[in-house]
């Protein structure tokens, strides 16, 4: 048996860069206090969702992976805490931008790092502005509490980037997010949406996820706001809720899985062993037509 306590994070972002490393310091050692290994922390709470607008100034605030001084508090919190902790930060790579997130282990080393591959661009979302398509491809990292793989937002929207990380191995999902209100239309709430479609990929490759997201009103430049809708979670293996944090209170989430039960599980349900690649030729095109099939 391995057993595993997993942890959701949310919070609220400012422009008090160091109060949110503070506030998010502070749920990382509350998760850890209640005996979770694995920590997922929201995409960039290191500032604001600067997303909403599209000022060059906010280039500005991306850093080199090598030497940057985010991932490396972190590195040593996890060390000094014994936990699994991804980090999502605004990366500066030559004159390329991604959105990524750095992998660190439970004594503190740094496995690498994963560039966002799925890059939004919509009202309130303007994210094609600041990052580059990630290049990296969809990882999997061996950990000291499992092998995990990591999407980023706008990802989780995407059924093969969580069976991807499957067949590479992944024992456990993880999505860390912002998302909100839409600015261009206040009518739409697409949180009940958002769980559902990450439910689903839980339950389809039958392994637990962790979703963690921000909450609160974040003011925009030019007269808009998004109101960021929590409601962080981490879904089982068959896709139920195991627990649910609310729409606009910051707190930790934590549930426990056994691995090997699970891993038994997925392999005797035979969804891998059933699988057909040979039919999924479609699936490498933008139009659904196989790469074979000839144009007319």
């Amino acid at each position: 048996m391995r057993s595993l306590t997993v942890a959701a994070t949310q919070m609220r972002c400012d422009w008090d860069i160091p109060g949110n490393l503070d506030r998010a310091e502070a749920l990382v050692r509350a998760a850890a206090a209640r005996g979770a290994g694995l920590i997922l922390l929201q995409e960039l709470f290191e500032t604001p969702y600067f997303c909403q607008d599209q000022r060059h100034e906010f280039l500005e605030l991306a850093a080199p992976f090598e030497g940057n001084r985010l991932i490396a508090r972190f590195a040593a919190l996890a060390r000094e805490l014994g936990v699994v902790l991804p980090v999502s930060f605004f990366e500066r790579a030559g004159p390329a931008a991604f959105n990524s997130i750095a992998i660190i282990d439970a004594d503190g080393e740094v496995l690498g790092l994963y560039r966002k591959s799925h890059i939004p661009d919509g009202p309130g979302y303007t994210e094609k502005f600041y990052f580059s398509p990630g290049d990296t491809g969809f990882r999997v990292w061996d950990t000291a509490v499992g092998r995990i793989g990591v999407g980023i937002c706008w990802d989780q929207w995407f059924p093969e980037c969580a069976r991807t990380m499957a067949l590479l191995g992944a024992e456990v999902l993880l999505y860390p997010t912002a998302i909100g209100s839409e600015p261009h239309d206040p009518a739409l709430d697409s949180a009940g949406h958002w769980q559902r479609v990450m439910q689903g990929h839980a339950g389809a490759n039958l392994m637990p996820l962790i979703a963690s997201n921000r909450i609160g009103t974040e003011p925009g430049r030019t007269g808009t706001a998004i109101t960021f809708y929590g409601s962080s979670f981490i879904a089982g293996p068959t896709g139920e809720k195991v627990d649910e944090a609310g729409r606009d209170e910051e707190g930790v989430l934590t549930a426990t899985f056994d691995l090997d039960a699970i891993a038994h599980q997925r392999r005797s349900w035979g969804l891998f062993r059933d699988r057909r690649p040979d039919l999924y030729g479609p699936l490498l095109s933008l139009d659904g037509r196989a790469p074979t099939r000839p144009l007319r």
